[in-house]
């Protein structure tokens, strides 16, 4: 290609001091430019920009995490914030004192006074359950949590939603494998308690900046094939606690009264045997008096003893008849029958 040296030397001593060719028309129309301020709008319109960027507000239940160029630098506190403008620093505002979700074994599909739920086998894999004594439950919950470390929950865990779900359905299953089907259906709170404890634990392990609030369990219940055979089982289960009741019943109404006889038989040998050794003591106390008296005179106790003993014995006798032993015949003196007599004259 030829050049035109002569034009090229003409427009570099021109005007232009050897620009392109285009750009001294676009140089001298911006001189010609009459627009007072023009310089003063452009600077008021970067400083609006750069200063709205560099403003910000954190809510109350919020935190605002900055990064700058990416890299973590500070955690700032609900209210009004400066940072460096947008390119340089970028503030992440993340929920610390909201309470979230998750459900398992059902979605909520409406909620309200009337909260309507989902249940459909599209969640078989999270509510059906293995339990410890080899039978199936159905076992939807609630997981509730919220962020307590703003920072691990950004950075330390790419997907901290799937993360926590989970670790929730392990830890779940972890606490059904070893329960009863019985403990499944009935100690629900429990096996929440235990469950919440194993889940804060892994979720801590894994630095998630997560904290669970609560693990509400739902009505737990089995398979539809097996609930005919269950009902049956919970039938003999009352037929078993009423037997156990009216057991209990009669025992209550027996007992007492055994040992209250037994007790009442317990006093009045008691008493029996109280009653016959003073009557014991009495006697002896009775008979050792005598026996002093007798040893100091004994003709005269001896006497007196002989007396008594008479006036205790002759009231009953009934009639008495004293004969003379030389009398021969006593039908002048009395008409007595003859066995009387025979008696008589032994």
């Amino acid at each position: 290609m030829a050049w035109d040296w002569d034009k090229l030397k003409k427009q570099q001593q021109g005007p232009g001091g050897g620009m392109p060719p285009g750009v001294d028309e676009l140089v001298k129309k911006f001189k010609n430019l009459k627009l007072p301020g023009g310089w003063i709008i452009i600077l008021v319109v970067l400083l609006i920009y750069f200063g709205s960027s560099s403003v910000y507000s954190v809510k109350v239940d919020e935190v605002g995490v900055v990064q700058r160029f990416g890299k973590y630098v500070r955690t700032a506190q609900p209210g009004l914030g400066f940072k460096l403008p947008t390119g340089i620093e970028k503030v992440t505002k993340v929920p610390v004192r909201r309470i979230d979700k998750e459900e398992f074994g059902f979605r909520t599909v409406a909620a309200g006074v009337r909260t309507q739920y989902a249940v459909s086998k599209a969640y078989e894999g999270e509510y059906l359950m293995l339990t410890g004594d080899l039978n199936v439950g159905v076992v939807p919950w609630i997981v509730q949590y919220r962020v307590k470390d703003p920072y691990q929950f950004l950075f330390k865990v790419r997907n901290v939603r799937a993360t926590l779900r989970d670790l929730a359905e392990s830890s779940m299953r972890l606490v059904i494998g070893d329960r009863s089907i019985d403990e499944v259906l009935s100690k629900r709170e429990e096996i929440a308690d235990e469950a919440r404890s194993f889940l804060q634990k892994e979720l801590d392990e894994a630095e998630t900046g997560i904290y669970v609030v609560t693990i509400e369990m739902k009505k737990t219940n089995v398979p539809e094939l097996v609930q005919p055979s269950l009902n049956e089982v919970n039938r003999a289960v009352q037929e078993k606690e009423e037997m156990v009741y009216k057991a209990r019943e009669e025992y209550n109404k027996a007992i007492p009264a055994a040992k209250g006889n037994a007790e009442k038989t317990i006093k009045s040998a008691e008493g029996y045997a109280l009653d016959r050794i003073n009557r014991a003591k009495g006697d002896a106390s009775r008979f050792v008096a005598l026996y002093n008296e007798y040893s100091i005179a004994k003709d005269v106790t001896r006497r007196r003893l002989y007396l008594e003993a008479l006036k205790d014995l002759l009231p009953k006798l009934g009639s008495k008849y004293i004969i003379d032993a030389d009398q021969k015949n006593i039908l002048p003196l009395l008409n007595l029958g003859m066995g009387r007599i025979e008696e008589v004259q032994k």
